[in-house]
């Protein structure tokens, strides 16, 4: 039946030519049909009274899901990226430390965020700036065009994108780069950068009407870059060139690493090798087959580094990698749907945490990769496993390290339900080694290209 025919059907039950609109007769028979019921009356009470989240909350989920686990990895104090979009960055930053303070015998250590921020930003506004270079011959009003101006320069990111700035600038203790303002409440500095890179964008695709030759073009975009880091100096402050790197350890003894350039100390007190690890998604969507490689047009922040790629797997296979990492002693990135059935005050995420299907007496049924396509989730938060509690063999519930400082969760830390993890848990990042081989072969091949607005295009940056 067309859309045509549904709207001008004839009535069962009166003969009258349908219109779309809702009728008084079918208002009628809405009410009927809620008063039919006598329990809705009492759910309409409690939800109009509490809220439907007090009115829906499952007292028996949040006795199950304990913070004890069966194997926990030792990690530092819990960070906090404030009023800022940087979990993807925390997050990376904190699996890293785990090997340093390892490696240097230190109870709590912590990178500097504010440094790969403001990395992070100019390489962004570069980025930026090449997309729209890239595009000059489409309308202003065409997809892309609009899509690459709907945020030039926000803070969230993805693995591949904190693995550019690492390699390309290195890493520095907290201490040295310190949190500033708006790194730690970035919007309005985001605020301002965006409205600068749009106007650059408006100017450079006037210019190219005009006729400017893409010599001039690129000399004009060295000039609005260099008023971008001018303006992220006034921000961030300028990122250190050398410093001295001075800790006392465990065992109380002093150290002292003088003149230390931010690759240096990237090389001598991070014992990882950020290539042996990949990024494994569960997306289960028609236009994702399992057990390919997929990357996204226009995603990333560092211009000539590599690519932000994907290996779509099945969600047991992902999760088994994910097991073996922490059970081998090591954290794993990952990226979720933080917003859905969770508790901020006891920091459980739990599929059973709100019974709304009966405080509303309606089912809900969009499968995971329904979601995906019809625009219901994607991924919104990074945050780190470090701990797993398995029994007989299989995991039950994940501790969850996360970035929002101590007073959310039981001191900081979540604690996830294997069920929460199936449904809303997008993405891992795990050696190559924990992976079968018939998925790492699937590393070697060429991806599939995914247009920017799909839902593996979304970045994590959660406030």
């Amino acid at each position: 039946m067309s859309a045509e025919d549904l709207t001008r059907r004839v009535s069962e039950t009166g003969g009258a030519v349908e219109t779309g609109a809702i009728s008084a007769e079918m208002y009628e028979g809405f009410k009927s049909d809620f008063r039919s019921v006598p329990h809705r009356r009492a759910l309409m009470n409690a939800v109009r009274k509490s809220g439907i989240q007090a009115a829906a909350w499952n007292q028996d989920a949040m006795a199950r899901m304990t913070y004890t686990f069966s194997h926990e990895v030792e990690t530092g104090e819990i960070t906090s990226q404030k009023q800022s979009g940087r979990c993807w960055m925390f997050a990376g930053l904190n699996t890293l430390r785990v090997h340093t303070m390892r490696q240097l015998h230190l109870k709590t250590f912590e990178f500097s965020q504010a440094y790969l921020m403001f990395w992070d930003k100019l390489e962004k506004a570069n980025y930026f700036l090449e997309n729209i270079l890239e595009t000059l011959d489409e309308e202003t009003g065409s997809r892309v065009v609009a899509w690459l101006l709907s945020a030039p320069l926000q803070d969230g990111g993805q693995w591949d994108m904190f693995v550019n700035l690492v390699k390309k600038y290195g890493v520095v203790p907290k201490s040295v780069m310190p949190e500033t303002f708006h790194s730690s409440s970035s919007a309005m500095m985001n605020r301002l950068l965006t409205l600068k890179l749009r106007e650059d964008a408006a100017a450079l695709r006037r210019r190219y009407r005009e006729g400017a030759s893409p010599a001039e073009l690129r000399d004009e975009k060295r000039a609005m870059l260099n008023e971008i880091h001018r303006m992220l100096c006034i921000f961030l402050g300028e990122p250190p060139e050398r410093f001295d790197f001075e800790y006392r350890d465990q065992d109380n003894r002093f150290h002292r690493d003088a003149g230390l350039t931010p690759h240096q100390f990237l090389e001598r007190y991070v014992p990882v090798d950020l290539d042996a690890y990949v990024s494994v998604i569960h997306a289960p969507t028609a236009d994702k087959p399992f057990g390919r490689t997929y990357t996204v047009k226009y995603l990333g922040n560092v211009k000539g580094g590599r690519d932000v790629l994907y290996v779509n797997v099945e969600i047991e296979t992902l999760k088994q990698a994910a097991l073996r990492q922490l059970m081998d002693g090591e954290p794993v990135w990952f990226g979720c749907d933080v917003g859905k059935m969770y508790d901020r005050d006891t920091g459980i995420l739990d599929t059973s945490l709100y019974d709304y299907a009966a405080a509303l007496d309606v089912d809900f049924r969009l499968s995971k990769g329904d979601r995906l396509d019809y625009g219901e989730s994607l991924m919104t938060h990074a945050m780190v496993f470090t701990g797993v509690n398995v029994v007989d063999g299989r995991p039950n519930r994940w501790k969850v390290e996360n970035s929002w400082g101590e007073e959310p969760g039981n001191k900081g830390y979540f604690v996830m339900s294997d069920a929460w993890f199936d449904e809303f848990l997008y993405q891992v990042v795990v050696r190559k080694t924990h992976l079968p081989e018939k998925v790492r072969a699937a590393l070697t091949e060429a991806p599939t290209v995914l247009p920017p607005w799909d839902p593996m295009g979304s970045l994590a940056c959660m406030r």
